[in-house]
């Protein structure tokens, strides 16, 4: 078992490696600086120096970055300037025009995405036609971002072990209290920014971007949550809309308890999903029936709920962090030998594995650091795009009802209003479709064993745009586009390199 839990790190190790690796520079790539050409579009007056900004391309690697500037406030463009963090990789062959690139999150950095993963992104036929621009979004790690705790603040924030009985009053005070002084840390340590973070400031970016880079029209590719900030871009800007793929979709009318219930549900079809494989091989910690090691999942996180697990380095597995060790590898099926490693280790009441796995979902790195501001993006952008309710009989309602359609991980996954009802910007968010009339065809991409972003939520977001059509994929894991099934890349390629828009959903 020792063995087993070492692979799991090394295989992290050797993932980093192969995406930092092997940095020639492309025959494309000369010495200096590239000037960008903007559109020159009319805009009104406060936005026209930001909408006629020249970016200055510098090499790094084998790619070249910049940085531009965007209104902090976009209803009062005067009020100050952030950052947004540029990387593009030119077009190796006759180029079409700009893709965007964004991968998700919130929080998530594109910047990143494409710098040291961009195979992973965009096959070959769209680096040969597109330059392949990744971006940072405001409050999101190169850009001008959100900040708020130290690294041993966070650890405590996000492992630590509430005492009480989960949902006493006693455990909502301590909870709300944690939470209100994180939020506390987040505006002191980010400022004005913290209330500019929302989805349609970045998307009024993405349009901004568009034009500085000198696309006349948005080419965009978007994943899990890139899909509402591209669908939220198509409802502001739709005459400006080029092809726009959103792959993983969310469903923009979808409340916070709507999609509490639709991921953890999704989460436990994807844990059955992977019994029933495991039940099926050699090397399986469960035995029985897939009710049967359903149930002992359930048993575990009972457990340790109870009574914690000391790792060694000191920090305890509690049911929280062991839910989200159990949730990072269902996002693939590729990662699901490191999920039966996880858990024979809990079986044996060791935490080290399940700890390592929760570490690499929240960007914790071994030596206790946080490799980027992922969690507290994710926390800020969230608060604001939603309306929360902290009223402790709404809450408990709520609870209730989660761990009754998710009878696994519910019942440790409630509550979630908390962080955002005690946070200092107010939301003003209105979940409502966004239909984005006169906007050229948007691809919906949808997977029918996505637990994070479920099927039904694709199927929604295709009908409420005006322009939108499904595609679908019949597999497991989160997202479906270069994921090794060719029809799925096919059709996306063939959509943004040709424009081909198919005569039906092609049921890949």
């Amino acid at each position: 078992m020792t063995a087993r839990r070492r692979s799991i790190a090394a295989t992290s190790v050797l993932v980093a490696s192969v995406l930092l690796a092997g940095c020639s520079v492309p025959s494309f790539l000369g010495g200096g600086t590239e000037l960008s050409e903007p559109t020159g579009e009319t805009v009104a007056p406060e936005l026209e120096p930001f909408y006629s900004q020249v970016l200055e391309w510098e090499r790094c690697d084998d790619k070249l970055c910049t940085t531009a500037t965007a209104p902090l406030d976009w209803s009062d463009p005067a009020a100050g300037e952030i950052e947004l963090a540029l990387v593009r990789r030119p077009a190796s062959g006759q180029k079409l025009g700009s893709l965007l690139v964004n991968p998700g999150g919130p929080g998530g950095s594109g910047y990143e995405f494409i710098a040291d993963s961009i195979d992973y992104a965009a096959g070959p036929r769209l680096q040969e036609r597109f330059d392949v621009v990744g971006f940072d979004p405001r409050g999101v790690g190169r850009s001008s971002a959100v900040a708020c705790y130290d690294a041993a603040q966070m650890d405590e924030f996000l492992y630590g072990i509430v005492p009480a009985e989960r949902g006493s009053d006693e455990w909502i005070a301590d909870v709300t209290a944690a939470n209100r002084d994180f939020g506390t840390a987040c505006a002191d340590e980010t400022g004005e920014l913290l209330a500019n973070v929302d989805t349609e400031s970045a998307a009024r970016d993405l349009d901004l971007l568009r034009a500085i880079l000198g696309d006349e029209r948005l080419n965009y590719l978007g994943f899990s949550y890139g899909t509402f900030l591209g669908a939220t871009y198509a409802g502001l800007y739709p005459e400006k809309t080029g092809r726009l793929v959103l792959d993983g979709a969310i469903d923009p009318t979808a409340s916070v308890q709507e999609v509490n219930i639709a991921q953890y549900a999704g989460f436990e079809a994807s844990l059955r999903a992977y019994l029933a494989a495991c039940l099926a091989g050699d090397e399986c910690p469960f035995s029985g029936s897939v009710d049967a090691a359903a149930d002992e999942v359930s048993r575990l996180l009972a457990s340790v709920d109870a009574s914690p697990l000391r790792a060694s380095d000191g920090r305890r597995l509690g049911a929280d962090a062991l839910v989200t060790a159990i949730i990072y590898p269902l996002y693939s099926p590729e990662s699901w030998p490191y999920l039966s490693e996880m858990f024979e280790s809990v079986m044996f009441g060791e935490a080290d594995t399940a700890l390592l796995l929760a570490d690499l979902y929240n960007g914790r790195e071994p030596d206790g650091t946080y490799r980027d501001n992922s969690t507290e993006a994710f926390r800020a952008v969230n608060c604001l795009d939603y309306t929360y309710d902290d009223d402790p009989a709404k809450m408990r309602a709520d609870a209730a009802e989660l761990a009754e359609v998710a009878p696994i991980f519910g019942p440790y996954a409630g509550y979630g209003d908390i962080g955002c009802a005690q946070w200092p910007v107010a939301s003003e968010a209105d979940r409502s479709a966004i239909a984005a009339e006169g906007a050229a065809p948007i691809m919906v991409i949808g997977t029918t064993g996505d637990p994070a972003t479920p099927y039904q939520w694709a199927e929604a977001l295709a009908e409420q745009l005006d322009s939108g059509f499904l595609v679908s994929y019949d597999g497991e894991g989160h997202t479906a586009y270069r994921k090794s099934n060719e029809c799925v890349d096919r059709t996306v390629e063939d959509f943004l390199v040709d424009g081909t828009v198919p005569a039906s959903d092609p049921r890949c």
